[in-house]
């Protein structure tokens, strides 16, 4: 199987935590819309005359199927990826993990779209400042602490114990995401979560994760993406 990737090209977002996924499994896949003409066939699938037509990027088109929504694919790809357990009880806990990290994700990028998506950061920096104070101080730990809690009940090092699980390359995803956004105050959030900081490691020495970050398919964060620096947020 070779799969087709369809998200924004210029940006990280929510897809890379598919491309984690695919690069550490070494699975065969094409990033659509970074290739010629790519964007088009993804604003075609977008708003073509397909009955069950994606809401929004990213998406995977995995022989005829077409699977929207990061947790949605990854619980797709996890056994096929060999990134998930084996039994049906297992993969739903991995899964509502998943979930847990897109509610994170979603509080993330508040932190600089407070009123919504169709509002600039410049628009909103009154509100951004306090959802983000707020976010920082209360959201963040607590989101982090619960999967502090969560490795310390698996055994570690990873959410499922010994096994690896794509979960565990979204938690590095964040924890990479949050030091760029907030580098001054994860310093003082990481002292609370060394089981998430030892899973962030860990990932980062997988050997195709260490290709794949040293690759140009690895976009440097930026200021378009879910995590944005603003230094004035950053306290």
């Amino acid at each position: 199987m070779r799969y087709q990737l369809f998200y924004w090209p210029s940006i990280q977002g929510r897809g890379e935590f598919v491309r984690l996924a695919l690069e550490d499994a070494g699975a065969p896949y094409d990033d659509v819309a970074r290739k010629s003409g790519g964007m088009d066939r993804m604003r075609a699938m977008l708003t073509g005359r397909d009955k069950r037509p994606p809401f929004a990027p990213p998406f995977l088109k995995a022989g005829r199927l077409v699977i929207a929504q990061t947790a949605e694919i990854l619980f797709y790809l996890g056994p096929r990826l060999k990134l998930c357990p084996r039994t049906e009880v297992d993969r739903l806990w991995l899964h509502q993990l998943q979930l847990t990290v897109t509610d994170f994700v979603k509080e993330i990028h508040d932190t600089h779209h407070p009123l919504g998506g169709e509002f600039y950061y410049e628009d909103a920096k009154p509100e951004a400042a306090r959802f983000t104070e707020n976010f920082l101080g209360a959201r963040a730990p607590k989101y982090l602490g619960y999967f502090e809690n969560v490795l310390k009940k698996s055994g570690g090092p990873y959410v499922l114990g010994k096994k690896f699980s794509y979960v565990d390359l979204s938690l590095f995803q964040c924890i990479e995401g949050l030091r760029y956004a907030f580098p001054k105050a994860m310093k003082r959030i990481e002292r609370e979560v060394p089981r998430v900081v030892e899973v962030r490691d860990c990932v980062a020495e997988r050997k195709r994760i260490v290709k794949y970050l040293a690759s140009p398919r690895r976009l440097p964060f930026n200021e378009h993406g879910i995590f944005r620096h603003y230094p004035e947020l950053d306290e």
